[in-house]
């Protein structure tokens, strides 16, 4: 059976354990605070964190991530501004991730729901949609499972070269709701 950890008890951590709990998951959550001699015991490890928080991550817990699963949700923005993303233009949060942590696979998924679409599985009518893109046909499968099984829909978004175009997106969405064009009970979805 699959298990998780979840770094970040915020509200997307706190979302996203409640999917995993759906699906029959318990999930092991840390925070900053967290010890650093702690032992990661998902298979699956989320990292709702903000982007700057990913290489802390990776320098205190790389040899502990090899072999997992490891989901970046996060969104670069320039907090500051509200007004890019902080990654080069030809890259993503999730393909830097990927390059500190080499034997792990690297997903980025979550990054273009709000917590509230996730928590609730609706996006206005439509059942909540997660988007998965990485490299490993095998982890996308396994975690596209847990967010299906736990009643909302997910998608294959590709490759890991696919992030940069779902940070974009989910900036984008970020961008409007704190200009008050959208909630954050709605968003995107996606219909088939």
């Amino acid at each position: 059976m699959t298990n998780a950890t979840i770094f970040g008890k915020g509200n997307m951590g706190s979302a996203i354990a409640s999917v995993f709990k759906k699906a029959g998951i318990e999930s092991q959550v840390l925070d900053a605070s967290t010890p650093a001699g702690t032992t990661i015991e998902g298979d699956i490890v989320v990292l709702a964190v903000p982007y700057p928080a990913l290489a802390t991550i990776a320098d205190t817990y790389g040899d502990q991530l090899a072999g997992k699963t490891v989901v970046d949700i996060t969104n670069p923005l320039d907090f500051s501004t509200f007004d890019s993303l902080v990654t080069p233009a030809d890259g993503s949060a999730a393909a830097e991730l990927q390059a500190k942590l080499p034997q792990a696979k690297v997903l980025k998924a979550f990054n273009t729901n709000f917590a509230a679409t996730l928590a609730s599985g609706k996006v206005g009518e439509a059942t909540t949609v997660v988007q998965v893109a990485g490299d490993d046909d095998d982890a996308k499968k396994s975690l596209m499972d847990v967010v299906k099984a736990a009643g909302l829909d997910a998608i294959d978004a590709g490759s890991l070269k696919r992030a940069r175009e779902l940070e974009a997106f989910g900036f984008l969405q970020l961008a409007l709701a704190v200009r008050e064009q959208i909630s954050f009970t709605g968003g995107y979805t996606i219909t088939r």
